[in-house]
């Protein structure tokens, strides 16, 4: 297997002149104030984007910011909306009723005017993020060349977020997060996906491989789909930002896949998305973090810690696949739209995880 390719193009826009309107739009804010250090993250995300800058004024709610901006609609989108005030409203009641390190939620701008979509600025934390290209599986980056009692520490710290978030946040107040529909919160969740599948493929060839796991799914529907619970949605510690000089989180970012769905739907992706990237660097020759973010041991952790047993993880670990297989079709066709790449006769090899998926769906897989 080939290693995986470049960053593809996320964004039209130019940073410098993102930072010039945002000093506009600012001042009206708080008038006087200096925006300085303006740079886009080298973490920055494959959907909405994240603009990172100092503020200058004496009366400052925080001096180090963030902003997340709704996805450039020229850039050929990853999600059909970006809800910028879901999000906003999601990171304000994790931070009200929970102990995770949530950034401190600021300005909200629902007019698009002045940036050319939705925003919203938080509070900036510094420290370490765990790369996704190359994969923090590969060798070079500082997750790699920590010891393993060092990886013990930010596994355990990690697997203690989702828990916390499951067990600390009242399911009630998540409710809004239902799709429309009719259904259970996890029939609801899945009929989502179903949607989202149909508008990634919408004039473009269809993957028979995402749809016959769509049906494979229905064969491994759990009897029982459990409590739901408030899921962060995008559960994976390339959301976290750790310690500049430890292992332990300091920043839990990214929402916009926040759910309220049963607890596994948040931890089989967790387990899937680790193994994802582990398979991805076995498959370009190296040996990748082998004994970390193990799927055996994330579930053993995860019942100590709430006292609840995942369950039906077949199922889940497949949905989890299933999910990021739809978003990487897209990323793959945005890179088509881009000229990055040429859609092959198969569109299933477009889905880097294609082979996973197939054997996850013949049971061969775990």
């Amino acid at each position: 297997m080939a290693a995986p390719a470049p960053r593809p193009r996320t964004s039209t826009r130019e940073p410098e002149e993102l930072g010039r309107r945002l000093a506009a739009w600012l001042d009206a804010e708080l008038p006087g104030a200096k925006i300085t250090g303006v740079r886009v993250p080298g973490s920055n995300g494959m959907s909405s984007e994240t603009l990172l800058f100092d503020i200058e004024h004496p009366d400052t709610p925080v001096r180090a910011c963030a902003l997340r901006l709704a996805a450039d609609p020229a850039a050929y989108t990853v999600f059909p909306a970006y809800d910028m005030p879901r999000q906003h409203r999601v990171m304000s009641l994790v931070g009200a009723h929970t102990d995770l390190p949530v950034p401190r939620v600021l300005w909200l701008e629902q007019d698009p005017g002045p940036l050319g979509a939705p925003f919203f600025v938080m509070a900036r934390a510094e420290g370490r993020v765990p790369p996704d290209v190359m994969p923090y599986t590969y060798e070079g980056n500082w997750l790699h060349a920590a010891s393993d009692s060092e990886r013990a520490v930010l596994q355990e710290a990690s697997i203690s977020l989702l828990a916390r978030l499951h067990d600390q946040f009242p399911a009630g107040e998540a409710e809004f997060l239902l799709p429309e529909g009719a259904g259970s919160p996890l029939r609801r969740h899945v009929d989502a996906q179903r949607a989202y599948y149909a508008w990634v493929v919408d004039g473009l060839a269809p993957s028979p491989l995402l749809e016959r796991a769509f049906d494979r799914l229905e064969e491994l529907w759990p009897a029982d789909e459990g409590p739901a619970v408030l899921n962060w949605g995008d559960a994976r510690i390339g959301n976290v930002v750790y310690e500049a000089d430890g292992f332990r989180p300091v920043a839990v970012l990214d929402w916009e896949m926040a759910a309220y769905a049963p607890r596994e739907v948040d931890l089989g992706w967790t387990v899937y998305l680790h193994r994802f990237f582990q398979d991805l660097t076995v498959g370009f020759g190296q040996g990748g973090l082998p004994d970390f973010l193990r799927r055996a041991d994330l579930e053993r952790r995860y019942a100590e810690l709430t006292g609840h047993t995942p369950r039906d993880m077949e199922f889940h670990t497949l949905y989890a696949a299933l999910r990021h297989g739809i978003v990487m079709l897209r990323i793959a066709y945005r890179q088509a739209y881009f000229g990055e790449v040429e859609v092959p006769a198969d569109p299933d090899g477009l889905i880097l995880h294609h082979a996973s998926l197939a054997a996850m769906m013949q049971g061969a897989y775990w």
